[in-house]
């Protein structure tokens, strides 16, 4: 292996290797084709944006893994897995807690609620101001990681085939674009699950190729234990250590509680279920998913630093990036063989795919849902659906454009993931207060809200400006022992980070794991909005529809119906109460209004949406009237 010059050393595509690449944006693209001719007579919104809700599981479950497990993972993983250690697999934990969250807690009150976008969820629960803004922070949130995930991929390109990284970057951002405003909906969970596939087959010839490279399984996992990298248990509770069985634990499960149980994204997919079984049953589907591509990953680092044992190419100066060190390893294992690193680049676009189109419905969905149907009421379906192709095409504009500031950002994984705990920590903790806080008002779910915002970009941003210490990061030794030396000193010279005075804060605040700033950002916007709730005076419980809050409560108060009533502030939470609720209500008199949620017992009066049959709650067919 030559270490003859500092930058990336490009190595070039063969024919096959084209064909196979081009390959998958052809079949993407033509899903998108093929569900606009398909659906050409189905003209509404609601079939554009949430597939009628007629969606079954499987596909669904594929979708959702697919559209968080993107090119961050495939390329940022295996990175952090080589320099940190195989610690990362202990997001298997983070991601058990946050589906059995989302899919309990969170998940039956936004379905059975009947909402297109979950922000619709906060009007309903405390008023517009409220909605409004929340939508905007996730706006400028899925921007700013859809920018990271489109150029993710554009740098491995760029490194294994010399390819122009912003043709790469643009090129992403158009097929994108044209399948999602195309197809809407049911386009991207399809070209999602067809993405899901070419994920794991390559995943699956890297780790057998590299393998075989490293002389067997058992030469792997020796050459990882005596560097360090099988070292995953460790109990220190400082939370400015960056990865740690706490930070990873506790701080992940925050981090993907607020991308899975809140996020527009996620939550469009389930509630396109059929029926509430079948969305529940997508998410734990979906966490065998995130299960496969994590171990595939891990072990993918771990094969990779068996074969740069002796030689990293990051510290020689062979690649400029670490997130290029998954590319520059594909590169060489299939030298001779043509077609296999297509199928890797193909692997990694194809998260980037899914996420993106991902992305872009779920904009078009809170924007066309809270701002342009709020505004105009009475549209017709046909300019609703047109207006909902428009939108697609704008934000697959601004996502794209914003690829340019991810080039800034660093490793894309823990920039994807700062980027997810500074504005979805926030938003956690303001649906938190919604749905487990009765009493907590609008004045305090939005004091919450700014405080949690303020306290997380404090914190990141300071992590950003002031980066954490080895001390605290602890990168594993990387050898060079066995390279072709170049200029060392000249390397090392040009690599160095200019001295910078550091503050006290920054030795403490803002050497923060991480994976801590959703935490931050979530029990800072829980403890400012129940403060300022009751300093602002408590919401009144009769005035809140039980369908909006879950009974979380009766878990710690199931001895006594008093303490129950007690947790419920006042919210009429018995079944005739919610029945009566229900008898009273001129929109169910209608048949307009999507079905009413309790959550409380299993022995209860079912409301109307319940199907006997499926054990669940079944998505209506009417459309709902929302009430401003």
């Amino acid at each position: 292996m030559s270490a003859g010059r500092a930058g990336p050393q490009v190595k070039n595509f063969e024919s096959w290797d084209y064909v196979v690449f081009a390959a998958l944006f052809i079949i993407s693209s033509g899903i998108g084709v093929f569900f606009a001719i398909k659906e050409r007579k189905k003209v509404t919104s609601r079939e554009f944006l949430v597939g009628g809700k007629q969606m079954s599981c499987g596909p669904v479950a594929l979708s959702l893994t697919a559209s968080f497990m993107s090119a961050v993972t495939v390329l940022g993983a295996p990175a952090e897995v080589y320099r940190f250690g195989a610690s990362f697999l202990l997001f298997f934990i983070a991601y058990t807690f946050v589906i059995i969250f989302t899919s309990e807690l969170f998940l039956p009150v936004f379905y059975r609620s009947g909402i297109t976008s979950t922000y619709e969820y906060l009007q309903l629960r405390f008023n517009k101001v409220v909605r409004y803004a929340a939508t905007l922070i996730y706006i400028v949130q899925t921007i700013l990681y859809t920018g990271v995930v489109i150029y993710a991929p554009a740098l491995a390109l760029n490194q294994v085939t010399g390819f122009d990284l912003w043709g790469s970057v643009f090129a992403t951002g158009i097929v994108c674009t044209f399948y999602c405003t195309l197809g809407g909906l049911k386009a991207v969970v399809w070209t999602d699950a067809f993405q899901m596939v070419v994920m794991v087959v390559g995943f699956l010839t890297v780790l057998i190729q590299g393998t075989a490279h490293a002389g067997g399984f058992q030469n792997v996992i020796d050459r990882s234990t005596n560097g360090s990298r099988l070292e995953i248990l460790d109990f220190d509770v400082d939370p400015l250590r960056r990865h740690t069985f706490w930070t990873i634990a506790v701080g992940g499960t925050f981090t993907w509680l607020g991308i899975y149980g809140v996020n527009q994204s996620t939550i469009q997919r389930c509630i396109s279920c059929k029926t509430e079984k079948h969305a529940k049953i997508a998410l734990y589907l979906n966490l065998v998913g995130l299960w496969i591509i994590l171990v595939c990953a891990v072990f993918s680092g771990l094969i990779m630093y068996s074969h740069f044992k002796n030689c990293d190419p990051w510290t020689a100066g062979i690649i400029s990036a670490p997130d290029q060190l998954m590319p520059y390893f594909v590169m060489e294992i299939f030298a001779s063989m043509p077609g296999l690193p297509g199928l890797f680049v193909a692997c990694a676009f194809s998260g980037t795919l899914s996420t993106v189109a991902a992305s872009i419905n779920a904009l078009a969905t809170v924007t066309f849902e809270d701002f342009v149907k709020s505004c105009f009421p009475n549209l017709s379906d046909k300019l609703s659906t047109w207006i909902s192709k428009g939108l697609c095409l704008l934000f697959g504009v601004l996502c794209t454009s914003m690829a340019v500031a991810a080039s800034l950002m660093g490793s894309v994984v823990q920039a994807a993931l700062s980027i997810h705990g500074m504005c979805g920590g926030p938003m956690l903790g303001l649906f938190t207060l919604g749905i487990v806080f009765p009493f907590v008002n609008w004045k305090g779910a939005l004091g919450g809200l700014l405080t949690g915002i303020v306290l997380s970009f404090w914190v990141a941003i300071g992590g950003f400006v002031f980066p954490a210490p080895d001390a605290k990061t602890h990168p594993l030794v990387l050898s060079t022992d066995q390279c072709v030396q170049l200029n060392m000193t000249e390397a090392l010279t040009t690599t160095a980070p200019p001295v910078i005075n550091r503050p006290a804060l920054a030795e403490t605040w803002y050497s923060l794991s991480y994976l801590y700033y959703s935490a931050v950002g979530c029990l800072g916007c829980i403890l400012a909005g129940s403060l300022i709730s009751f300093i602002t005076g408590l919401e009144k419980g009769k005035d809140i529809q039980p369908r909006l809050i879950r009974p979380v409560g009766n878990l710690f108060c199931f001895w006594s119906k008093k303490y129950k009533t007690l947790c419920w502030c006042g919210v009429q939470h018995d079944s005739e109460a919610i029945l009566d609720n229900v008898e009273n209500d001129t929109a169910w008199k209608h048949g307009t209004e999507s079905a009413l949620q309790n959550g409380l017992r299993d022995n209860q009066d079912h409301l109307p949406g319940y199907n006997p049959d499926e054990k669940s709650y079944t998505n209506l067919v009417a459309e709902k009237v929302t009430h401003f």
